[in-house]
């Protein structure tokens, strides 16, 4: 259903009839919005989307970010908190699609950078010396400390802890969906807010700026999950809920799964119980292990994991590349993981309510059967390959060292005069 809109009315004093106000439209540009909000920032309804962003300082507008295009409007606040603006005209229909993506490109792009990079990028655009930034900073606050501003600025950045802003002129069919969009799809991670902006001409020529939120997300704060060693937590499902498993309950899971884990194997070492979300198997590839883990999103699982710069890494390496070759004999969902930036192999899955009895059976179950499987399938190929490996390094040692010793003998060999006779007897043979 489409909004309905009135237009403002103006009362002046001792008027009898009041004075509608005539819209602005054709006269308004992307602009001119992005002007208004960098001159009086004070126009954006904050307080009523994130009080914790209330009162930004303006920082410059079209920040480049260099990969994913120019931010409208950057602002901060003296926290260390980022305010992202994206300026859309909704009479635009390509804006109702492009400005999602547009801003969480914006977000995330940001989220690698480091107040470094931000004060780099703002001087080189402000085109000044220094740390222009936080002199803006100070301007409004002076009592900003330049240590702590930077710590808390690096710190909002890399969580992801922004506010994001997209404010247009007006309102058209649709553009709720947008709010839907981000809801479903920003990760959760920020607070978003959409802006409606029209502007209204008053008789004597002024204009009249009537903000107002349409729509915002309320803030999910980050849950710190720990993860097992080298395994990244993929973007969580919004319908399901993260809750921190009672105190001692990871112990008393790990107790139960290691009390029916039955293992083929009978040089395979077992772990102890863990007061943690993950323990560990050790392979025969040095620095490498199969990470079993539980994680508060209820994700129960097991993947191959290793060091960087080991035997074990390049074994892992060797393992996903033949992946095709075992896929069948490890069967259920096993799919490919990222282990440290480097493509390894594990299995997953959900898990409902671990304090119903039947539910953690099943769980205990699968996790068990999965664990035995990539014991009996990984250990002698991971075994096998760190073998190649070490046999490669050795033939090279050797080579190495013949060529080494060469050099030497080389070097050491005594310089001797030959006598005249020697001389030309090696020459007659020259010739």
């Amino acid at each position: 259903m489409d909004r309905q809109h009135s237009f403002p009315l103006l009362l002046t004093s001792g008027a009898k009839d009041a004075v509608p106000l005539t819209r602005i439209t054709d006269a308004v540009s992307e602009g001119h919005i992005q002007a208004l909000v960098h001159e009086h920032p004070e126009c954006l309804p904050i307080a009523e989307i994130d009080s914790m962003f209330s009162r930004p300082v303006p920082i410059c507008t079209e920040l480049d970010t260099r990969v994913a295009g120019k931010i409208d409007n950057f602002m901060v606040t003296p926290s260390g908190l980022p305010v992202l603006v994206e300026c859309k005209l909704w009479r635009n229909p390509e804006a109702r699609r492009e400005v999602v993506s547009q801003i969480l490109d914006y977000a995330k792009e940001l989220s690698r950078w480091s107040s470094s990079d931000l004060q780099r990028e703002v001087s080189r655009r402000l085109t000044r010396d220094g740390n222009p930034l936080l002199d803006m900073v100070r301007g409004v606050d002076p009592e900003v400390d330049e240590q702590q501003f930077n710590d808390a600025l690096t710190a909002n950045l890399r969580r992801g802890r922004f506010l994001l802003l997209i404010v247009g002129d007006g309102i058209r069919e649709g553009v709720e969906a947008i709010a839907e969009y981000l809801q479903l799809h920003a990760g959760l991670h920020f607070s978003l807010g959409l802006v409606e902006m029209p502007i209204y001409e008053m008789p004597n020529g002024d204009r009249l700026v009537a903000p107002r939120v349409l729509a915002r997300t309320a803030l999910v704060t980050r849950n710190v999950v720990a993860v097992p060693d080298g395994y990244g937590v993929e973007e969580e499902d919004p319908d399901i809920e993260v809750i921190d498993p009672p105190p001692g309950e990871y112990e008393r899971f790990w107790t139960e799964f290691l009390r029916i884990l039955k293992l083929d194997d009978p040089e395979q070492p077992r772990p102890k119980p863990a007061q943690g979300p993950n323990i560990r198997f050790p392979l025969p590839a040095p620095n490498s292990w199969l990470s079993v883990y539980r994680l508060q999103n209820g994700h129960v699982g097991v993947f191959l994991s290793s060091r960087r710069n080991t035997p074990g890494r390049n074994a892992m390496r060797a393992i996903v590349e033949d992946l095709h070759a075992i896929k069948d004999q490890l069967g259920g969902n096993v799919r490919m993981e990222k282990v440290d930036g480097d493509d390894s192999i594990g299995d997953w899955i959900q898990a409902g309510q671990m304090d119903q009895l039947e539910e953690r059976e099943r769980v205990l179950s699968w996790l068990a059967r999965r664990v035995n499987t990539f014991v009996n399938v990984l250990r002698p190929r991971m075994r096998a390959a760190a073998a190649d490996y070490q046999s490669r390094g050795e033939k090279r040692c050797i080579a190495n060292g013949y060529r080494r010793r060469a050099d030497e003998r080389k070097r050491n060999l005594p310089k001797r005069t030959p006598v005249a006779g020697m001389r030309c007897r090696f020459s007659a043979l020259h010739y």
